[in-house]
């Protein structure tokens, strides 16, 4: 009998990293996307959160529909991530991707299937919005931060100094932030967000 997939158990390196800066490489993976732009505490962004989480889902329950991948498996839904641009002070002005991991068995076909699946269940315009990508972040540092969004610029600095020190300089001007709570059901001082640089060494 095979064992259900959990990232919180199997992925612990990529996902459950300790309060301090680590060093990683992070190969490449599979998401299912969606771009926007504009303050995350607004409806846009919670609304292209739902239509993400609507599609993992239709994905992960495939089998119960009658319908079972080649190469599927167990496995829990993978938390949201989001890479983010534009300027950080001043929120309305932030540009970002969200998006869900997919495991490897997760094809175009099985994208346009989820999408069709959710079109009947749950229509809504940004579903046409969506994509099925791959993304590999590579060398990177990422610690876990803990507490308020607004305060993640004291963990950025702790990135930035251990870049700094260590013959690193950021790949990209974005960053990628791992969600492993819910916003909504948590204390703000509580919230646990693993921050990511892509970097590269210097010349």
């Amino acid at each position: 009998m095979n064992m259900k997939h959990e990232w919180k158990k199997h992925e612990k390196g990529l996902y459950l990293p300790k309060s301090e800066v680590t060093l990683l490489t992070v190969p490449k993976q599979k998401f299912i996307a969606i771009a926007g732009k504009g303050n995350p505490n607004e409806k846009d962004f919670s609304e292209r959160v739902g239509v993400l989480y609507s599609l993992a889902y239709a994905v992960r329950m495939m089998p119960k529909s009658g319908y079972t991948p080649a190469g599927y498996f167990e496995y829990t839904v993978y938390p949201l991530e989001g890479v983010w641009g534009g300027d950080a002070s001043d929120k309305s002005q932030f540009v970002y991707t969200i998006m869900i991991r997919q495991p490897d068995f997760v094809t175009d076909e099985i994208f346009t299937k989820a999408v069709d699946i959710v079109k009947k269940k749950k229509p809504h315009p940004f579903l046409s919005e969506t994509l099925l990508c791959e993304i590999e972040d590579g060398l990177s540092v990422q610690m876990l931060h803990i507490g308020d969004y607004d305060d993640e610029p004291l963990s950025f600095a702790k990135m930035q100094e251990y870049i700094d020190n260590n013959g690193f300089i950021r790949s990209s001007s974005k960053h990628r932030e791992i969600y492993l709570s819910d916003a909504n059901k948590c204390d703000r001082d509580k919230l646990k967000t693993v921050l990511r640089y892509s970097i590269k060494k210097t010349i």
